[in-house]
């Protein structure tokens, strides 16, 4: 028989130290020869980003050791950080981007005793040089990427640029050496995809104050034979047009993501149709209702890659995704078998071979092979094995809940699970609904070891995909425009206050917690309504005044004019919303938890939030992590501050947990 014990203070297998160990997930494929090459999260090794190699044997390595860490500031969200080629003898070449310093490096991992060398020089202004989404170009010994280049000491003095830098390290003390190949005209660019027969390039350009699901413009421009691009013009999209992807199919067609109709969708430009203008468009696969791409937080993100028989490699779905190969002519989708719920969007093509990474609610993500021939998908890489008997893993119900204006929310909801525990009959669990960051994105259904944590010892976790999340369509992510801290906090309420209304939460015991834009919504549901007993407030938006003028990064530094409204025009609307100027009004405990290097949500966000703290007499903690940015990524501090969190719940709820340190609460 299985004991009983009081929600929340169930034992688990699972600690914060393994839930920290498998954090993050592989990322960024590619084929380098026969080969498949990835990205992956090393949190116990300082949250450096590996780079790892499957290898002809089918066995994998990592290429290379600690300290190298493959990640770019680009945009500081960054993107492709790496590009690998087969050289002519038959060893890889790879270049990288080493994220302390920023630089691109070459390497050649077969050769003997090789090291990586530089190919980029430092530059003491502002933020320096950086490089995203490289491509080899071996007959002109160049790698074409994008150039981020600073050119004052604020975040927003920047240029951003495609560039050709050489492989033989020339520039690499020498800004000079470094080729433009486009102008600056536009704010933000993606890097060049070369036409098939290497006579034009396509990319994709924004400016502010859109941001990269608002409107985008498809570039096209000739290369012509020094590698410069000349008779530059727009194909497609506008300042209401999303296009997220850009590629070349095999004969010659420009393929794009696009979310002209509600839906990001694939469509194509013939080849014969490329003129000097706008032309129209033909999509591919019409009227499924579901998207086919995405939010473009990182540069070179890929929703779909092209074969070379015509087929194409598609990410699609409605709040959950899956791998399917369209076929442009007669729009037939053939979707991959298998247990995976959700596709990262990143993916490779050798042959008739599809390479993505997948994940599921029973499996964290991995390396997945599709051969298109039999319709047979397989792991090849970074498989996924049980750190714990799965029977303690939490087993999600994909729920719609009604919100105000009777308008549809969507959820995740993990009740508490455990095999060796069940509650007694007349208690209800504690529910901590968790809001995601972004706020434009959403959270996947796949197994998540933090939710496990919960789980686990008793707690039930709500995931809300509020109004303004992305996977639902266009109209669904529009809702919160200009009503960012309005709708997210009134879906998520509603979803808390549904929970308890059917007898699935307790009223008197919920929570919320969420970092970045998600901690802007959990300090917004803090300070303006009653629906939770306590909070954890991660790295998060709380001063929307400061962050609109000046206290962010360029990219997001004009994102509030969608998510609130222009600043000259609604200054009272910045003012009213800030959780900094409603802590009056706050009164359940909470627990804020940041990184000091964090310059996208500063650490003076919270510290002038809490000078507004002392003598209001409610609970409250203040966890800085130094050396951690946007999203932890060390072991050591996820520990401490999923051990926190669950502290401050327990205190809250009056649940003994002495497995954990105790969390000192201030007042």
């Amino acid at each position: 028989m299985v004991p009983t014990g009081p929600y929340g203070t169930w034992p688990s297998p699972i600690d914060a130290a393994l839930a920290a160990s498998h954090d993050g997930r592989p990322d960024f494929l590619a084929m380098v020869g026969d080969e498949v090459w990835w990205t992956a999260p090393r949190p116990v090794e300082g949250g450096r980003r590996a780079l790892m190699r499957r290898r002809a044997d089918g066995g994998e390595e990592s290429v290379l050791p600690a300290p190298w860490d493959l990640r770019s500031r680009v945009i500081e969200y960054g993107g492709l950080p790496w590009a690998g080629v087969q050289r002519a003898d038959g060893g890889p070449l790879i270049v990288f981007v080493h994220f302390p310093d920023q630089r691109l490096y070459a390497y050649e991992p077969d050769v003997p005793g090789a090291e990586p060398r530089p190919l980029t020089p430092l530059s003491p202004v502002g933020g320096g040089l950086r490089w995203v989404d490289p491509r080899i170009r071996t007959q002109q010994g160049e790698v074409w990427c994008v150039l981020e280049e600073f050119t004052g000491e604020a975040p927003t003095d920047v240029r951003r640029v495609m560039a050709a830098v050489p492989l033989d390290g020339s520039a690499a003390e020498d800004r000079g050496a470094v080729r433009e190949l486009s102008d600056d005209r536009h704010r933000f660019v993606t890097g060049p995809r070369i036409s098939p027969d290497g006579r034009m390039a396509a990319w994709i350009a924004w400016d502010h104050p859109q941001m990269p699901w608002d409107g985008t413009l498809v570039m096209l421009g000739e290369v012509g034979e020094d590698g410069a691009f000349s008779a530059v013009r727009p194909v497609a999209g506008d300042t209401e047009e999303s296009i997220t992807q850009v590629e070349w199919a095999a004969d010659g067609s420009l393929l794009f993501v696009s979310d002209l109709t509600n839906w990001w969708e694939p469509r194509r430009i013939r080849p014969e149709a490329l003129g000097t203008g706008l032309v129209p468009s033909t999509a591919l696969c019409p009227g499924r209702a579901e998207e086919f791409g995405g939010p473009l937080w990182q540069i070179g993100r890929q929703w779909f890659h092209p074969l070379d028989n015509g087929l194409i490699a598609v990410i699609h779905g409605t709040g959950t995704t899956t791998l399917g190969i369209l076929d442009p002519e007669s729009g037939e989708l053939v979707d991959a078998a298998g247990p995976w719920s959700e596709w990262a969007p990143t993916l490779a093509v050798h042959g008739d071979r599809v390479i993505g990474i997948a994940a599921s609610p029973r499996s964290a993500y991995e390396v997945v092979e599709l051969d298109t021939r039999t319709g047979r998908a397989r792991v090849i890489g970074g498989a996924h094995g049980d750190p714990v008997d799965p029977a303690y893993y939490p087993e999600p119900q994909i729920r719609t809940f009604t919100g105000p204006d009777n308008r549809e929310i969507h959820a995740h909801i993990y009740p508490p699970h455990n095999p060796d525990r069940i509650a007694s009959d007349d208690e209800l669990p504690p529910y901590v609904v968790w809001a995601h960051g972004g706020p434009t994105s959403r959270v996947p259904l796949v197994l998540d070891l933090e939710i496990a944590y919960f789980t686990s010892r008793g707690f039930g976790v709500a995931e809300v995909n509020y109004g303004g999340s992305t996977g639902y369509g266009t109209q669904y992510r529009n809702r919160l425009r200009e009503q960012w801290g309005v709708v997210d906090v009134e879906d998520c309420a509603a979803v808390a206050e549904a929970l308890a209304a059917e007898g699935t939460a307790d009223p008197a015991r919920l929570a919320i917690r969420g970092g970045s834009a998600g901690g802007w919504t959990t300090a917004a549901s803090l300070t303006t309504t009653d629906v939770y007993a306590c909070g954890t407030i991660i790295y998060p938006i709380l001063d929307l005044l400061s962050w609109a003028t000046g206290e962010t990064h360029d990219f997001e530094s004009r994102y509030l004019e969608s998510l609130v409204g222009p600043l000259s025009a609604v200054p009272g609307r910045y003012r009213e919303r800030s959780p900094l100027n409603n802590v009056e009004r706050l009164t359940a405990p909470f627990l804020l938890l940041q990184g000091l290097d964090d310059v996208i949500c500063p650490p003076v966000q919270c510290e002038r939030f809490l000078a507004r703290m002392p003598g209001r007499g409610v609970a409250h903690a203040y966890l800085a992590f130094e050396g951690e940015g946007h999203g932890f990524r060390r072991a050591d501090t996820m520990i401490r501050a999923l051990e926190a969190e669950l502290s401050l719940y327990a205190q809250t709820f009056g649940i003994s947990r002495p497995d954990v340190p105790p969390l000192e609460l201030k007042k």
